[in-house]
């Protein structure tokens, strides 16, 4: 088995939805997101995906969340909490369907793995596939 990892930042802002149906204050983060990749065989090029496709498809996952309150993005408007965790979740149910439909990657076994995500040093959340 091979794997990769890609990291990306964006900044945007949030208000969670505590219990009481209270909403935080509003606040931003600069939030740094790393995917893992994984093959069981490599390509042509002996790579398990080129970087820049990687690179391409987070682009076009975080890009909308870019500089944006995630409070009025789907799925967070009714349906979700913006929390890490479901911020790590939403990026990877995007990036899903974007890596089962590069080249050869189902022949090669090509798995989105899991999503991390920072909004604060020290403090990451994990979605795993």
């Amino acid at each position: 088995m091979y794997a990769i990892e890609v990291t990306t930042t964006f900044s945007a802002a949030h208000q969670l939805r505590l219990p009481d149906g209270v909403l935080e204050p509003l606040h931003g983060h600069n939030w740094q997101l790393t995917v893992r990749i994984t093959a069981a065989k490599l390509d042509a090029l002996e790579t398990v995906i080129d970087f820049h496709e990687i690179e391409d498809a987070l682009a076009a996952v975080c890009g909308p969340m870019k500089n944006q309150n995630l409070n009025t993005l789907e799925p967070f408007i009714h349906k979700w909490n913006p929390s890490a965790e479901r911020v790590a979740e939403h990026v990877g149910r995007q990036l899903l369907p974007l890596i089962a439909a590069l080249p050869d990657a189902s022949a090669r076994q090509v798995r989105l793995i899991e999503v991390r995500i920072t909004e604060a040093p020290n403090c990451l959340a994990i979605w795993q596939v």
